[in-house]
């Protein structure tokens, strides 16, 4: 599922594909795009903030999308498959870019990128990152004292780039459970935990959160019902909802 970290490679992977090279094909599918034609135009880069994803352009045009829980962007050196599925296509010479499932596309001037994204916490994965960034997310993240740790994680607006892979993992690495209040963990080291996760996997192409790269052991507790604790080796308790949940009751305390 897109995470910041997913966002990030992507952006990356875009731009080393097409950037800086002139678009000789431009098929954005979507009601409000479906006249416009980007061909001709310079693909400068893509950046992404959090989850959000700009691709930019000569004339300093920008393409906002967002990956949702299904979109992605793939490039091809051959023919792509292009399916219902299929929101964009961007091609150049050799190379074609398809985005499939995207979620709230829209044409803005890139000087307008900040007004789409103005409303989220500090990105965990901006290369400009500085004490301040980390200040203020720590400040977003204890704002409000109980509220479960789990909650505030996958909330964008106190610091951008957590899916729930993460908040998951970073439960069991604070050794606390998803629904233990803010107020009972160290925000600093939450926050720290948060970016150094995040930059680790950046343009890593399989998530991992133990460092262990053997099959199987990429992840503590997430996804790990049946296989119980990386660490203990206990029964992982599986919590269903909107946002499915993991935790290991013999190396997580707090409610459950």
């Amino acid at each position: 599922m897109p995470e910041g970290d997913t966002v990030y490679a992507t952006a990356h992977r875009l731009t080393e594909a097409l950037g800086g090279v002139t678009l000789t094909r431009a098929d954005l599918r979507h009601p409000r795009l479906s006249t416009v034609d980007l061909t001709g135009r310079v693909f400068d880069r893509a950046v992404s903030v959090g989850k959000h994803l700009f691709l930019r352009f000569g004339g300093e045009l920008s393409l906002h999308c967002h990956l949702g829980m299904d979109g992605s962007w793939r490039v091809y050196t051959g023919r792509p498959p292009i399916t219902h599925q299929t929101r964009a296509v961007l091609g150049v010479p050799g190379k074609t870019a398809v985005g499939n499932l995207l979620l709230e596309m829209a044409l803005l001037s890139t000087s307008d990128e900040h007004e789409l994204v103005d409303h989220l916490g500090p990105d965990l994965l901006d290369p400009d990152w500085t004490d301040e960034h980390h200040a203020e997310a720590v400040r977003r993240l204890t704002a409000d004292p109980s509220r479960a740790l789990g909650e505030a994680l996958l909330d964008q607006t106190v610091m951008a780039g957590v899916g729930n892979v993460y908040k998951v993992e970073l439960c069991f690495l604070l050794r606390v459970t998803p629904w233990t209040p803010v107020s009972e963990v160290d925000a600093d080291k939450v926050v720290r935990w948060a970016r150094k996760l995040l930059l680790r996997n950046a343009l890593n192409p399989a998530r991992n959160t133990t460092g262990d790269p053997r099959r199987g052991r990429s992840l503590w507790v997430y996804g790990r019902r049946r296989q119980g604790c990386l660490r203990c080796g206990g029964p992982v308790v599986h919590t269903p909802g909107d946002r499915v949940t993991y935790h290991c009751p013999r190396c997580q305390q707090g409610p459950s």
